[in-house]
């Protein structure tokens, strides 16, 4: 995964184009370092699934 596909993915959760999407282990390095870049990171919600990805989805709530 590449940065910009990393920020692609997560404007598709941002823009509720699609409602979940899972990140490939080895992919996860590169998507987390963008993902806390960006000003909304607290809504952004990652559920680790088993096999080490991670599935993200976007809350209408930020999370504490």
């Amino acid at each position: 995964m590449t940065i910009e596909q990393a920020k692609q993915s997560m404007d598709s959760l941002r823009n509720r184009e699609s409602n979940l999407i899972r990140i490939q282990k080895e992919d996860f390095l590169t998507f987390r370092h963008e993902l806390v870049k960006q000003p909304d990171f607290k809504y952004f919600r990652g559920i680790a699934r088993h096999g080490g990805h991670v599935d993200y989805e976007y809350m209408n709530v930020p999370r504490s």
